[in-house]
């Protein structure tokens, strides 16, 4: 009898990468999705046909219990969440309903049908905001500097908290920035690199930014949500920061991304403060030594490589 894998957040960049790699893999693939006449499905239109939609929503507990009582997945892997920092700031109550009282409802759904279920929570380097140290690991203390962040240290906190209280083979992926051809608009690489492909093409020529000095940890999707799989294969559950090790600037995304079409970031790029964070998180950088030791994985890759991914698949988007 084939796995089966309950996703939340299936048609987001993490989960029609994770919905990709666990057909791969054998699973018989559930997607909860809520009963919305806005639920973009272009991520995994490719696969669609071969995955299997149950209607549900982080913000009813009932909702989730019935999908696992009609579904029986033997691992729920939960990456939907207001995932947007910028907008945690103007929806910090529905933030904290979705990204923090959501993993509640999804743990409480799981004790209540089936304790058995694997469960994955998806936690974010955003949980570290003001670092404490550098680079971060899993034993770094958190001190978020955003709703968004402080609602993702509830959801990491309440996961553990289940893990030890009902035994629960509960895990959490501190996942640092990783990024796909698939990343949201809103988010500033594919901001980027879907302007250097309009402006290459002739249908714009600037591109307004915020702080170029702001530094993260950027890596692929694709190899992430392998870090995802394997945490839940694993005899014992437990957190692990999954990270490429190293750092670039906004600026040097602008760089890259420019400069593999012929241009020159400066002759586009502008400053607008709208743009700038009420507080920004200066340094984030990942250890990943865990991860790497425990579960094998490893980035397979590099940020110029992603970058570059990222500005073809956009050119090929719009002289197609």
């Amino acid at each position: 009898m084939p796995k089966r894998a309950l996703i939340t957040g299936i048609t987001g960049q993490d989960g029609s990468y994770l919905a990709e790699l666990l057909l791969d893999e054998g699973y018989e693939v559930v997607g909860m999705v809520r009963r919305t006449s806005t639920v973009n499905f272009d991520r995994i239109a490719r696969i669609q046909d071969r995955l299997t939609f149950a209607p549900g929503d982080l913000l009813d507990e009932m909702s989730i219990i019935d999908v696992l009582r009609e579904h029986r997945p033997t691992e729920v892997y939960n990456l939907a969440a207001q995932s947007f920092v910028q907008t945690s700031f103007s929806q910090p109550v529905y933030t904290g309903e979705s990204t923090a009282l959501g993993v509640t409802r999804v743990l409480d759904a799981i004790r209540f049908v089936d304790p058995e279920i694997r469960f994955y929570q998806a936690s974010s380097s955003e949980m570290f905001g003001k670092v404490h140290e550098v680079p971060q690991r899993e034993t770094t203390p958190f001190h978020p500097r955003s709703p968004y962040g402080v609602a993702k240290v509830y959801g990491h906190w309440i996961t553990v908290n289940y893990r030890e209280s009902y035994d629960l083979h509960a895990s959490s992926g501190i996942l640092f920035n990783h990024e796909s051809p698939r990343r949201g608009l809103e988010f500033v690489t594919r901001k980027v690199t879907n302007a250097v492909a309009k402006i290459k093409c002739g249908l714009q020529t600037e591109l307004f930014l915020g702080n170029l000095d702001a530094k993260r940890d950027w890596g692929f999707a694709g190899d992430y949500v392998r870090a995802m799989y394997l945490m839940l294969q694993q005899d014992s559950p437990d957190d692990y920061v999954i990270s490429t090790g190293e750092t670039h600037s906004v600026r040097e995304l602008c760089e890259v991304a420019f400069s593999h079409v012929g241009l020159n970031y400066e002759d586009h790029v502008r400053i607008d403060e709208r743009f700038f964070r009420p507080a920004e998180v200066d340094l984030l950088v990942g250890d990943a030594t865990k991860a790497r030791e425990v579960l094998g994985w490893e980035p397979a890759v590099g940020f110029v490589g992603l970058v570059e991914m990222m500005v073809d698949a956009d050119l090929a988007s719009f002289s197609a």
